[in-house]
């Protein structure tokens, strides 16, 4: 069975990251851990020249950033006994995990949710949401319990 664990730097995340750990998958099971690194709203939001000259090293920072969170969650799944990779993807996680997903012929994705409704959901987007909707496999989209963040 191949997975992929879409995780990003959140409490949501890191409970996916946890329930995959917990599980008894089969003998043979493979997970790739994968986040994306996309440039956030208010960089449209700056002046195009400043934008331009500090991109790259706003980019090399959160891919650093990115690189540690795999990094930190490949271990915990090693330390449960499974066989993990992980990549840093670029550009938006709703689109790279359904790119790396059909990329690695994935059996299933695993994300967390963060619970966002109403304005928030619309202004941050739900990557749960639209892996569930285009994803070219089965989705698990595991919840926090207690109050959304």
């Amino acid at each position: 069975m191949r997975v992929i664990v879409g995780v990003d730097d959140s409490p949501c995340s890191q409970a996916a990251v946890e329930f995959v750990s917990r599980v008894s998958w089969p003998a043979e099971t493979t997970v790739m851990i994968a986040s994306s690194v996309d440039l956030p709203l208010s960089a449209f939001a700056m002046n195009y020249a400043a934008a331009n000259m500090e991109l790259g090293e706003w980019m090399d920072e959160l891919t650093k950033h990115q690189q540690e969170v795999v990094s930190r969650d490949e271990t915990v799944l090693r330390s449960a006994g499974l066989r993990v990779a992980s990549c840093v993807l670029q550009g938006d996680p709703r689109e790279t995990l359904i790119e790396e997903a059909k990329r690695q012929q994935a059996d299933l994705i695993v994300v967390g949710s963060h619970g966002r409704t109403g304005l928030d959901k619309l202004v941050m987007g739900s990557v749960a949401s639209h892996v569930v909707n285009h994803a070219p496999c089965s989705v698990l989209v595991v919840k926090t319990k207690g109050k959304p963040s």
